[in-house]
């Protein structure tokens, strides 16, 4: 079974950015974890992470023959990135997508509360910091 974990802009400044909201720890060392994590469940685990959203479409569009299931924190452009959406709704018949959050997006600024995103995706899961990748990943595990 192969899984993506897929992580759109800002990402990337995961430990630098926001602590109180996202955490001390990088993305490097959360994807070290969740490698870790994924390989305990019998998942071999890749990771992307783009600031650029035609690079994260592309990805979506080449996980049909490339993944199993998708892991997907799409960072800001979950609240208005349609193009996503629309890639995310081409391939979810071949490959499911689990959204995830690290904070709660629904305590948060009111733009944050909408996810253009959460209907093409098997589940919307926020709120439990990198916890959030995992429960995915335990999702994806459980249906694939």
């Amino acid at each position: 079974m192969k899984i993506l974990v897929l992580n759109g802009p800002n990402l990337n400044m995961t430990g630098i950015r926001k602590k109180d909201v996202y955490g001390a720890e990088t993305l490097d060392d959360i994807n070290a974890e969740l490698r870790e994590y994924g390989e305990s469940k019998g998942a071999d685990m890749f990771f992307y992470q783009s600031n650029h959203e035609g690079d994260i479409i592309d990805i979506i569009h080449k996980s049909i023959n490339k993944y199993d299931g998708v892991v997907i924190n799409a960072g800001a452009y979950t609240h208005y990135s349609y193009a996503i959406r629309d890639a995310i709704e081409c391939v979810k018949e071949y490959t499911p997508f689990v959204e995830v959050h690290m904070s709660d997006i629904h305590a948060r600024e009111d733009f944050r509360k909408i996810s253009v995103i959460t209907d093409v995706c098997v589940k919307q899961i926020s709120g439990f910091g990198k916890d959030s990748y995992k429960m995915g990943i335990d999702l994806l595990c459980e249906i694939l």
